[in-house]
């Protein structure tokens, strides 16, 4: 029997970006910085990050807090749609606000989305090869955290929707082979003063 470790998957959304989302914001430079320095002392042994400028901009400013962490970037870790649900799986009372909402994205984003997704998950997610346990990092953007948390939770497909990430925050899930995944902690602003905090939410939902 092949052996396995467990893996223990360091999700991020980007910091928080300027208004044309063409780059990091001061607040999101800042935002990266003092979560590489919260990472030091992770055994991380890769940071992958997403295509946009955005999302590679903050895994190379956590880079540059750490010690000969690689940096690969993955179009798996992009922003795009990662489910498109049918009416009949949402809750009849919100659902046409969620499908609404859903239409008003690019087509590409939607189209291509739920291929990403699903390679995402093989790629991201489960027990790793061999007895060294594996500690990656994931600079991504809101849609595939929701993504791969509601599958770590084994919730339904359409749940990626309502389960929302910070600028910079930090979430750990742990997948071993003899037990179901866990999600160890989520959404974690430990690292950030309260001024850098819940950017990325809008103003009703700070808490």
């Amino acid at each position: 029997m092949t052996a396995t470790a467990a893996r223990y998957l360091y999700l991020t959304r980007h910091g928080e970006a300027s208004e044309d989302e063409s780059k990091l914001a001061d607040n999101g430079r800042r935002q990266a910085v003092l979560l590489g320095k919260r990472l030091r002392e992770a055994p991380l042994t890769a940071i992958h990050h997403g295509p946009l400028a955005r999302a590679e901009q903050t895994a190379q400013l956590v880079c540059e807090q750490l010690e000969s962490v690689p940096l690969q970037p993955s179009e798996l870790a992009g922003d795009y749609i990662p489910y498109l649900p049918q009416r009949e799986e949402l809750p009849s009372e919100s659902a046409d606000a969620m499908l609404g909402r859903l239409a008003q994205f690019p087509a590409e984003e939607r189209e291509n989305g739920p291929e990403l997704a699903r390679a995402a998950l093989a790629q991201f997610t489960g027990p790793v090869a061999g007895n060294e346990p594996r500690h990656e990092l994931v600079v991504t953007h809101n849609f595939l955290i929701g993504w791969l948390v509601r599958a770590a939770l084994d919730a339904p497909k359409w749940r990626w929707m309502g389960i929302n990430h910070a600028n910079a925050a930090l979430t750990v899930i742990r997948y071993a082979s003899d037990r179901p995944s866990s999600v160890l902690f989520y959404n974690d602003m430990s690292h950030l003063p309260a001024d850098l905090r819940w950017t990325g939410f809008p103003p009703d939902l700070h808490v």
